[in-house]
């Protein structure tokens, strides 16, 4: 396994070992000892796996503490723009977004710790995304911030997005206070 930085600290790109024969490919999609090695130490507790179709936007949503959540995301089939948003009230990227192509072709994973937003822009019809999660989802402890907010400039890439009505009504990042 492959991991890669990226310009904002703590966010990891990892790209598997994919082993190809005539019969189509294999790769460990998770191993908590490689990613140990590779830096995340972090728990899995719940998998969760969404269908969407072309120029769906999901997000930008994480969960405040306790129930604070680190993802493994991925694609399986299909492709996303996926983003993270530094929640972080400490650190020097607070407020910069970090975002990266996932693909059923390139088969990179992205690592998000605690205290980032994460969304995502379905970029093929019938996308299926995978995410491992680092505590269970709780309905309380959900947050999120408006996808198109202005400060945040993030370029979905995205014509007419589909976006489902509570992220239409979240709130700007200037009203964020951060918990984390």
């Amino acid at each position: 396994m492959n991991c890669n930085t990226t310009s904002i600290s703590d966010l990891i790109i990892l790209k598997p070992n994919i082993f190809y024969d005539d019969r189509g490919y294999f790769f460990e999609s998770y191993n908590s000892e490689k990613f140990k090695k590779s830096g995340i130490s972090d728990v899995f507790v719940q998998d969760n796996q969404s269908c969407s179709k072309k120029n769906v936007i999901r997000g930008l949503h994480f969960q405040i503490p306790p129930f604070e959540q680190a993802k493994l995301v991925r694609v399986i089939k299909g492709a996303v723009l996926d983003v993270a948003v530094d929640l972080r009230k400490d650190s020097i990227t607070y407020g910069q977004h970090f975002s990266v192509i996932l693909s059923e072709e390139n088969q990179l994973q992205f690592y998000i710790p605690v205290g980032f937003a994460h969304g995502f822009a379905a970029l093929e019809n019938k996308t299926i995304f995978a995410y491992k999660c680092t505590n269970i989802y709780h309905k309380d402890s959900e947050r999120s911030i408006i996808y198109n907010d202005k400060d945040l400039n993030i370029n979905w890439n995205v014509n007419n997005p589909i976006v489902a009505l509570r992220d239409l009504q979240a709130i700007p990042f200037k009203d964020f206070v951060s918990p984390f």
